[in-house]
């Protein structure tokens, strides 16, 4: 038998029994289905979460007090010998390819403006910040260039701005932070939310007042900004040497950006694999339906059989038409399952703008292709039995 004869008689015998072939394909359309919505879901956050850690410019390094390497946003600061000083900043700033440097020191603390009062995150940086960062003010301007005994000027963020004054320029106006006084000379553009820190509920203020606020005597890290044409590698050990000069020893870590996406990517893509793996349940499912289904439709068409083997029809042939059978009925399952997947994720992306959604197309066809492959295995076993029986026995069975 061709093979072009072999595919349409099992695909007719497949649409002979509509009800039937819809039920066996539904559990591969469901698992197929929640493949490829879990996945774009999974692939949706890791690209979300890639680009809020770039959002604020690229070719960063952040140096950490003490020899234990820290990912994220500012953390306690690890108590060393020689703990990181602005000086270190100012020096690190004149380092071959640096272009900038920041200090930073985060807290959290009560804004008072007039009779309204906040509590919000305190950062405690250096004037380089918005090149660092690539963040501008909508008024006013930053802080000024670092200086021995800095003035308690202060940098708003957008929210912060409008939750104290309203709609009234807050420019120039005076504010208390803890218990210090402090002026206003800026207010940040809209930058918003960097995994779950609000960026336009916080106030810029010079990181030596931030020390005083917060009684500390160390930076909790700094922050570079490197040439673009420039090695990462080279850029590292230049830092290194001069922060050894300054402290006799490496009492420090250095952690690129490079490093912490790679890991955030590896994490990423981790979940969208565990999210793919809890899908494929329903593949699984799937693939005992078809073995069912075809296991009864052998037993159902033994004389059929009998009389295909009695016209000629050798036992290869019988296998190969069961065979594909079950592969045109996984086959149909898995296009009928990524399509739904595809409408839902779309529908998901309009109904749901917040929600990060991004197909993930390898393991789509991964899915696709996996379907076929349950349809092969789950018809073996029907397809053998059918090819072993004897013409004879199976008219008989009739």
């Amino acid at each position: 038998m061709r093979y072009a004869d072999l595919i349409s008689l099992s695909y007719r015998t497949v649409i002979s029994h509509k009800l039937r072939s819809s039920l066996t394909a539904l559990g591969l359309i469901i698992g197929i289905a929640a493949v490829v919505v879990l996945t774009s879901i999974g692939r949706g956050i890791h690209t979300f979460v890639l680009s809020e850690f770039t959002q604020f410019g690229t070719n960063l390094i952040g140096v950490h007090p003490g020899k234990t390497t820290t990912f994220g946003m500012s953390g306690a600061s690890i108590s060393t010998v020689r703990p990181l000083v602005l000086a270190d900043v100012v020096s690190l700033s004149k380092v071959e390819n640096i272009i900038a440097a920041s200090p930073m020191v985060q807290g959290n603390a009560r804004i008072e403006a007039g009779e309204k009062q906040r509590r919000t995150n305190v950062l405690g940086v250096g004037s380089a910040v918005p090149v660092i960062w690539t963040i501008k003010t909508s008024s006013g301007r930053f802080l000024p260039e670092e200086e021995s005994n800095p003035r308690a000027f202060a940098v708003l963020g957008n929210k912060l701005a409008t939750e104290l004054f309203g709609t009234k320029s807050p420019l120039g106006q005076r504010i208390r932070i803890g218990s210090d006084r402090f002026r206003v000379i800026g207010v940040m553009e809209k930058k918003g939310q960097m995994i779950g820190f609000d960026m336009d509920d916080t106030i810029y203020i010079p990181a030596a007042k931030a020390l005083e606020l917060f009684d500390r005597e160390s930076l909790m890290e700094i922050h570079l900004l490197y040439k673009s044409n420039a090695a990462v590698s080279g850029v590292e050990k230049a830092i290194k040497r001069q922060l050894i000069a300054r402290h006799g020893s490496e009492d420090f870590t250095l952690v690129t950006q490079n490093q912490m996406l790679k890991s955030m990517d590896s994490i990423l893509n981790i979940l969208t694999l565990a999210v793919a793996a809890l899908g494929s349940i329903s593949l699984l499912v799937g693939s005992v339906g078809i073995l069912t289904i075809m296991t009864i439709a052998v037993s159902e068409r033994i004389s059929e059989i009998g009389l295909l083997r009695a016209v000629g029809a050798e036992r290869r042939t019988i296998f190969q038409l069961f065979l594909c059978e079950a592969l045109a009925l996984s086959a149909t399952g898995g296009l009928c399952g990524v399509l739904l997947g595809i409408s839902i994720v779309k529908i998901l992306g309009i109904a749901l703008p917040a929600l990060p959604v991004e197909l993930a197309w390898g393991y789509i066809v991964a899915a696709f292709i996996a379907s076929l492959l349950i349809g092969i295995a789950a018809g073996v076993a029907p397809a053998m039995k059918a090819a072993r029986l004897e013409p004879l026995e199976a008219l008989r069975a009739e």
